[in-house]
């Protein structure tokens, strides 16, 4: 048994069965050349023949005195992989509409916590040939970067290299020595130091957010439409964009990538609430997470992933104005994180999370401001053409989790040349979400024509 660090146990108290806090993944592969009908099956069956699995993929909340469940972690000696791992099929006639309405099914359900926390479907029958795999994972066990790199790891730039690998049984990198930390008791003097930092943190972000107006603030951002209270149902949708057209933008607005992003998503998000005409006068707020992770840590557990609050401008109406103000947002919060010591980021972190928790206390909702308005997160992925078993990974669209009080996520993925985008809606709370992907392409034209690209 082993206590979990705070950010991780956040995301089982904030868990309900209309909020499940997993996050999922949905990839796209092209058989290779010449492959037969037979080919799905014989990938399914290479790939539940890795039957040896790292702790991360054995582990699920332990009960402790008292029944709570929350806390701790407990380690399964034996997993059962036909449980875990599933083959199914869609109806014909295979649409990609159908393929998403699986996942959207699939992506609702919540994960048993008497197991593991994690499942993988491989799913065949689309019309064009091609054959999908979603993943799911509680994000109390992994963040979304760590999900990423063990996915990443599977896969192969070798178009001729057929082994299908598991991400259950990849072998361990080397990390350095950490003296107690990995038990009980080390792990509590972790927590104690993080909270005891917290001290000195609030003070260099009072005097940043206070005197060198440096920090977007929680609870600064106003009710939208996507900070009610929703139901356990969701919608996803994905689609890929140029990551060309993108670094385009950004090479001409003299801002990163991820502004470019954060603004691209900024303009979909105007244009959606204003169709709805439900655009506030003030801003959006963004909670954009930052993964804390060293080289040697790409594939451990657990969360290592920070937060900064962005403006989102949605109350501009030129887009280059709005890219200059997301970015200027962005590297004021960055440059003030990034004086604050790991443990002390996290901890920070789960404090503004920790707000979602009383999103079910009546009333909370509609009498508090919400601490932001939507998550949006981008990513690092491979930067060349990826093979898994032989076949080419065509998209791979990350799907992340939405908490009561935040009924829209935006999670986007890098694959080679493109930029893979995968959205989460609350089926209640988020009419057409298939409209936000026309609204991302128009808000990626007016980003071009506005900084001449």
């Amino acid at each position: 048994m082993e206590f979990m660090m705070p950010t991780d146990s956040m995301f089982l108290f904030a868990e309900s069965r209309e909020h499940p806090m997993h996050v999922g993944g949905l990839s796209l592969f092209e058989p290779p050349p010449g492959a037969g009908p037979e080919f799905v099956r014989q990938f399914y069956e290479a790939l539940v023949a890795n039957d040896e699995f790292q702790p991360t993929f054995r582990k699920h909340p332990a009960t402790i005195g008292g029944g709570i469940a929350r806390v701790a972690w407990a380690y399964d000696d034996e997993v059962d992989v036909d449980y875990h791992v599933r083959r199914s099929a869609l109806p014909s006639p295979g649409r990609v509409r159908d393929l998403l309405e699986l996942t959207s099914r699939l992506h609702t359900s919540l994960l048993d916590r008497y197991r593991p926390l994690w499942e993988l479907h491989v799913v065949e029958g689309l019309s064009d040939g091609r054959f999908a795999m979603y993943t799911k994972m509680h994000h109390a066990l992994v963040d979304g970067v760590s999900a990423m790199k063990l996915q990443q790891r599977t896969l192969s730039a070798d178009p001729n290299d057929t082994e299908v690998r598991a991400m259950w049984n990849l072998p361990r990198r080397m990390r350095p020595e950490s003296g107690s930390s990995s038990s009980p008791l080390g792990s509590l003097v972790k927590l104690a130091g993080s909270v005891v930092g917290l001290a000195p943190s609030t003070l260099k972000l009072a005097r940043a957010a206070l005197f060198e107006q440096q920090l977007t603030l929680p609870f600064a951002a106003p009710h939208t439409m996507f900070n009610v209270k929703i139901g356990g149902a969701r919608r996803c949708a994905a689609q890929s964009w140029s990551l060309e057209r993108v670094k385009a933008v950004k090479q001409a607005a003299g801002v990163t990538v991820n502004d470019a992003v954060l603004a691209m998503c900024a303009g979909a998000l105007r244009y959606y609430l204003i169709e709805q005409d439900a655009l506030p006068r003030t801003p959006l707020i963004a909670m954009v997470p930052v993964s804390l992770r060293s080289k040697e840590e790409a594939d451990s557990g657990g969360n290592q992933v920070g937060s900064i609050l962005c403006n989102l401008a949605t109350n501009v109406e030129d887009p280059a104005e709005r890219i200059q103000t997301i970015s200027a947002s962005m590297r004021g919060n960055k440059k003030v994180l990034s004086e604050l010591p790991r443990l002390q980021v996290l901890a920070l972190s789960a404090l503004n999370m920790a707000p979602l928790t009383l999103a079910g206390v009546p009333g909370f909702l509609s009498t508090m401001p919400p601490p932001f308005n939507i998550v949006i997160s981008n990513v690092p992925g491979g930067s060349e053409p990826l093979y898994y078993g032989g076949a080419r990974l065509d998209g791979g669209y990350p799907l992340s989790n939405i908490p009561d009080g935040q009924a829209l996520n935006i999670t986007l993925v890098t694959n080679a040349d493109s930029l893979d985008f995968g959205l989460v809606g609350c089926r209640r709370s988020v009419p057409s979400l298939q409209r936000l992907l026309l609204h991302l392409e128009a808000s990626l034209k007016d980003l071009e024509q506005a900084v001449g690209v």
